[in-house]
């Protein structure tokens, strides 16, 4: 039996190891660290405890003694917010910037290549014709300014304006030919009618349509695509981040810091599973992304070979100017079967100019001297311009599937010693496996709890935007430009293209036969999203089309609840 005084002794001595304990206990639990990293973020100290605090009113961070405040948790909340939506956006920003310099460096190449074969031709014509040139020089002008229309956006039909190119020309050449008679407007429709057959140019308007037609439709369809990848890359890269991810995002960034712990980062395999989260709906866009990446690998194949346009643009001058001659070698036969086929003409009264027409036409055309056509558009050639846009196309593939692991793979973020790292908890290894990339494939995330139910909106939005691209680059690969026209426009479908006659295969499997057009206007980009959701009241082919593309649409996405 111990006396009192041995009782009173011993528990003297146990209190005493207790304060002892928990003065030591306090001492290594001192928030100075956390002070020092949470004003290194910019923040104020004024409520930042100096030792740890009981940790029942945090609602994201482990609820035992912490370093922080209900209010510095809010803050560190928003600070992995802002944080994460910077990563995403640097981590993109060379993607990005890819398709934004090559559309420039592309757009300016094709329109300065248009500009300087129009002042070619012009030089050539002039010195050639002289004022004959000059009073009829607006053939020529707005030809090639629909040629900018149509690459530009504008609603022009290929075929048709190059059929009308060349009935004006034959109108205004005819009649220079024939000047001592008079031509009524009926009398020129004749002869219009009566060129194909007799072919005045000779073979030179079919050849220059279908290179023209396959050139051009290839070159603004694949303008196009790389503004519509421009446009739904910067979207994508502006992330909704839902209360779900942020929560993630706080608790494996910033709850070491809640702990006592601010140095110390997240397990890699950790991250990896709150940012396959947080960018789910941005990996269900990589498949069509990957598909459109390879449509445009595709055109890009049939610009530098079949559809060059550098050499179907560069020589249209000469080309032009090869059909004028034709019809002058054979002037007097052609003019005698007009005159049989549409009846004799009626004499003007005037007679012909005192310089007969054989002097206006002396002299024979020739090319410039290639010193003359040295320009900033020849010397860039189009082919390292090609080349060098594929090779980086080719390095966007799976972007949008691989940005999780890009971003947790950075040693900035992660700790590689899978013991020395923050688990959610503690240090220790993270031992949950890792899920699959995909909103469907969250269902068994760990860390980020998600509705897989209901998908980001935007993010389905640019996955039909890509969709539609990709279908139509499939067209322009194959030669045609087939598309339906704004529920505004009279007629009901419309397009020009010159098929696969030429040594053009058609390996490429549409997913349509047609595709909506996508307006290529560069100070106000509509995107294909947009396109595609327009009225469309012409046509069963149409509504054919369009419920083949939802249809597919549907049956490669999860049901929506």
């Amino acid at each position: 039996m111990w006396s009192p005084q041995v009782v009173v002794c011993t528990l003297w001595l146990l209190l005493l190891l207790l304060s002892t304990s928990f003065g030591a206990e306090s001492k290594a639990r001192s928030c100075s660290e956390v002070r020092q990293a949470f004003h290194a973020k910019g923040f104020g100290l004024v409520n930042a405890p100096h030792q740890e605090i009981s940790g029942e009113h945090l609602r994201v961070c482990p609820q035992g003694y912490t370093c922080c405040t209900s209010d510095m948790e809010d803050k560190l909340n928003q600070q992995s917010k802002m944080e994460f939506e910077k990563l995403v956006e640097e981590r993109s920003h060379n993607m990005r910037a890819t398709f934004v310099s090559s559309h420039k460096k592309f757009d300016e190449y094709f329109l300065e290549l248009l500009d300087n074969s129009e002042r070619s031709l012009n030089g050539l014509f002039s010195r050639t014709f002289g004022k004959l040139y000059m009073k009829n020089s607006e053939v020529f002008q707005d030809l090639f300014t629909e040629l900018k229309r149509y690459y530009t956006g504008g609603n022009v039909n290929l075929e048709e304006m190059l059929n009308d190119f060349w009935a004006r020309l034959l109108e205004r050449m005819f009649q220079l030919f024939n000047s001592q008679y008079h031509f009524t407007d009926d009398y020129l429709e004749c002869v219009s009618k009566y060129s194909d057959q007799l072919k005045p140019f000779g073979d030179v308007p079919r050849k220059l349509k279908a290179q023209v037609t396959r050139a051009l439709i290839a070159a603004r369809t694949f303008v196009q695509g790389l503004m519509v990848g421009r446009e739904v890359a910067n979207r994508v890269a502006k992330v909704n981040v839902a209360p779900t991810c942020v929560r993630a995002l706080t608790k494996m960034l910033y709850c070491p810091y809640c702990r006592s712990m601010p140095g110390l980062k997240p397990c890699q395999n950790y991250c990896q599973n709150v940012m396959r989260g947080c960018l789910a709906n941005q990996a269900d866009l990589d498949l069509e992304w990957n598909t459109f990446t390879d449509a445009m690998l595709l055109v890009a194949e049939r610009l530098q070979g079949p559809f060059h346009i550098e050499a179907v643009i560069e020589p249209i001058d000469l080309k032009i100017s090869e059909a004028v001659m034709t019809m002058q070698d054979n002037n007097k036969i052609l003019s005698a079967k007009f005159f049989q086929s549409c009846g004799p003409p009626k004499a003007s009264g005037i007679g012909r100019s005192a310089r007969g027409i054989s002097d206006v036409f002396s002299g024979r055309f020739r090319p410039y001297p290639p010193e003359e056509k040295t320009t900033a558009a020849t010397e860039t050639s189009l082919d390292r311009l090609v080349i060098d846009i594929r090779e980086k196309l080719k390095v966007s593939k799976g972007f949008w599937s691989n940005l999780p692991d890009d971003i947790c793979a950075d040693g900035k973020l992660t700790e590689s010693d899978e013991e020395q790292c923050w688990n959610s908890h503690a240090k220790a290894r993270y031992f949950p496996e890792v899920v699959k990339e995909g909103l469907t494939n969250q269902v068994n995330n760990p860390e980020v709890n998600l509705d897989i139910t209901r998908p980001d909106t935007l993010i389905r939005q640019q996955i039909m935007a890509l969709r539609v691209m990709s279908n139509k680059l499939k067209n322009a690969y194959n030669g045609n430009d087939i598309y339906f026209q704004d529920s505004s426009d009279e007629g009901s479908t419309s397009g020009s293209g010159s098929g696969c006659s030429d040594g053009c295969t058609t390996e490429a499997v549409l997913v349509g036969s047609k595709a909506p057009v996508i307006r290529a206007d560069r100070s106000d980009v509509h995107t294909a999203a947009a396109a595609a959701g327009k009225t469309l009241s012409h046509g069963p082919s149409q509504l054919l089309m369009m419920t083949a593309l939802i249809t597919s649409f549907s049956a490669a996405q999860p049901r929506w609840r």
